[in-house]
């Protein structure tokens, strides 16, 4: 079938649900006011609530993942919400055509229910739309981090915004808010900075994907501004960065005061700029499972800090408030839904979640009041994005997705990302910027032709893959576009030393660093550089003059190296966009990111962060060190 006969197909299948809309309720005894654009959200909302029935309410609170969704299954069970987990997608290298359909499908299957409540659509787009083949993808939060630049920041979100929207999805699992204090910790890069000052500032990026709220909506209400936004969701409340030794969804052990103004200050920012959601994290505060705690989410979160959009479980968050796992269902349900959770992240076994907290509410363990406003919240998004009276897309916004406007924005994140280290053995004597024109230079690591590496996680698949599979630019590729055509550029990626030896090379860039991973697969009790990384850059850098291009979700150890290396930049996880690494290097722009990360000298020293009274450095929080662009190289 053509995209243009679907196309007509779903604006039927829109007017027929219209014109049965119309006939209900020019039939029905009373005016259904739910289904008036003109009335306000509150009232709307009230009308609809006082129409469902508790099966009806319990599937709005339910999220489940699109491997086990259908159409069928949406109109049996009344799920308010379906997510594509890391990697979960319609097909390999699927078209956002593809993505509208599937996502149209679902839809519809919610609306052919009783009451025609739409669904709302999940996805974690967390450094642009990365799930998706082709999309761009920006340089993770690490990298951004180091921009200092807020605006930037927010460009970013609108950009992702379009991109998300491209497939027909309104509602991004972003921005993480973590406040990372132990690079140790495999989710780090998801953060900003160990700063919360510079976290708060970056909670922009709210307002990118979601629109700047006016300024006289009520306090924490959750604002989307329209068709080419998303709704945003501000993660992981509460602590995540802060637990111990860094170890994924571990304990923080902190004082109110430091959870207050370490952890607590950039959720504040979010509500203010109207995130509509947010997510709870599979951490412990002082032994205490988040998603168990109500003081904090209830208490808080939504009575202290007065946040009236919805609070969504992480992935089987609520399985893991027992130790193992889905030990008693029955009480991890009872325990997220009463600390406040109101959509659980199921994501598979939709049946037994329905089923308990149906036992739960209908035996009065679970009082209908807890229910009421868990469904009073989500209609309250579902409202504020429009879908209720848009609730398909269309094909007009899949130009959008991984867009030349959106791949320069990438490669501008890119450029003012990097952090240079080290710049020669002293200020009169810099190796940086490069010459684009000379004899021969050689090009090695494991990361210079690797996009996959490049990205990191949460890149296509969950835990991000090897290869050029995405689209972009490799650095290799870069230099090979930025250099003199009269410049020879020779890639080995693992070069033997001897051979090194033998030849007359001008210089050499050498990308090295980490594999990608996501989560606990990332937790690094050591953080050192994965070999063959030290071997290519001991080869490389005794033999010739060489500019090491460290790829990383974090500070790495690499004082032992210091000495034979001339140059070094902290290029993070810069995503697809690797010319913006090669316009700094040979001076198209000149280098201008400052740390947001403390550079650590040994793990021994860790957590070490600004402040701290033991803090010594091998880098400062805020170093960088600056180059001007070349006019005539």
């Amino acid at each position: 079938m053509s995209s243009r006969h679907k196309m007509e197909r779903d604006s039927i299948f829109v007017i027929g649900i219209l014109l049965l809309s119309s006939f209900a309720t020019i039939s029905a005894a009373d005016y259904m006011k739910y289904k008036d654009p003109k009335l306000p959200m509150k009232h709307r909302i009230k009308d609809l609530m006082s129409r469902m029935t508790l099966e009806e309410k319990i599937g709005q609170m339910t999220q489940i993942e699109r491997s086990v969704a259908s159409n069928d299954v949406m109109k049996k069970h009344f799920i308010g919400s379906v997510l594509s987990g890391g990697g979960s997608v319609p097909a390999k290298e699927a078209s956002p055509e593809t993505w509208v359909d599937m996502v149209n499908d679902f839809q519809k299957g919610a609306l052919a229910t009783r009451l025609g409540i739409p669904m709302i659509y999940g996805i974690d787009a967390v450094h642009g739309h990365n799930n998706v083949y082709k999309a761009t993808i920006f340089p993770h939060n690490v990298g951004l981090g180091a921009t200092r630049d807020p605006a930037l920041v927010k460009k970013i979100g609108a950009a992702t915004a379009l991109e998300v929207r491209a497939t027909g999805i309104p509602y991004a699992f972003a921005p993480c808010i973590a406040v990372c204090r132990d690079p140790r910790w495999g989710r780090c890069y998801e953060s900003y900075s160990e700063d919360t000052k510079l976290v708060r500032a970056m909670t922009e990026v709210i307002t990118g994907l979601q629109g700047d709220i006016p300024s006289n909506s009520p306090k924490g209400v959750p604002y989307v501004a329209g068709k080419d936004k998303v709704a945003a969701c501000a993660k992981h409340y509460l602590g995540d960065g802060g637990t111990t030794k860094g170890i994924n969804e571990n304990n923080t052990v902190v004082s109110v005061s430091k959870l207050q103004s370490i952890h607590m200050p950039a959720y504040l920012d979010s509500i203010i700029k109207g995130v509509s959601t947010v997510m709870i994290s599979y951490s412990s505060i002082n032994g205490v499972k988040m998603h168990a705690n109500r003081d904090l989410i209830t208490g808080f979160l939504k009575n202290k800090l007065h946040f009236r959009g919805f609070v969504i479980s992480d992935w089987e968050g609520i399985d893991r408030i027992t130790s193992p796992p889905h030990a008693n269902y029955t009480y991890s349900i009872l325990s997220g839904v009463s600390a406040g959770i109101d959509m659980i992240m199921v994501p598979n076994n939709f049946k037994e979640f329905i089923d308990g907290l149906t036992y739960l509410v209908k035996n009065k363990f679970i009082p209908i009041t807890r229910i009421d406003d868990a469904v009073y919240r989500i209609l309250r998004v579902k409202f504020t994005i429009g879908l209720f009276e848009n609730p398909l897309a269309d094909y007009s916004m899949t130009k959008y997705l991984g867009s030349q406007e959106h791949r320069e924005l990438a490669r501008e994140a890119v450029r003012k990302s990097l952090v240079l280290l080290k710049n020669g053995a002293s200020a009169d004597a810099p190796l940086l910027p490069l010459p684009k024109k000379t004899k021969r230079i050689l090009i090695a690591g494991t990361h210079a032709d690797n996009l996959g590496y490049q990205c990191g996680g949460w890149t296509i698949t969950w835990q991000g893959l090897s290869g050029n599979t995405n689209g972009g630019t490799t650095v290799l590729n870069a230099i090979r576009n930025t250099v003199d055509k009269t410049t020879k550029v020779e890639y080995h990626e693992n070069p033997e030393a001897q051979y090194i030896k033998s030849q007359k090379f001008s210089y050499a860039v050498v990308v090295v660093g980490e594999p990608p991973y996501a989560e606990t697969f990332g937790d690094n009790l050591n953080l050192t550089i994965p070999e063959p990384g030290p071997s290519i850059v001991n080869n490389v850098c005794s033999h010739v003059k060489c500019v090491v291009v460290l790829i990383s979700g974090r500070p790495l150890v690499v004082q032992p190296y210091l000495n034979q290396i001339d140059a070094l930049v902290a290029a993070w996880l810069p995503g697809s966009e690797g010319q913006g690494v090669a316009d700094v290097l040979f001076g198209d722009y000149g280098f201008t990111g400052k740390l947001a990360r403390t550079w650590f000298k040994t793990v021994d020293q860790l957590p070490m962060n600004v402040g701290d009274s033991h803090y010594d450095p091998l880098f400062p929080f805020g170093f960088g060190l600056t180059t001007k662009p070349l006019k005539n190289n």
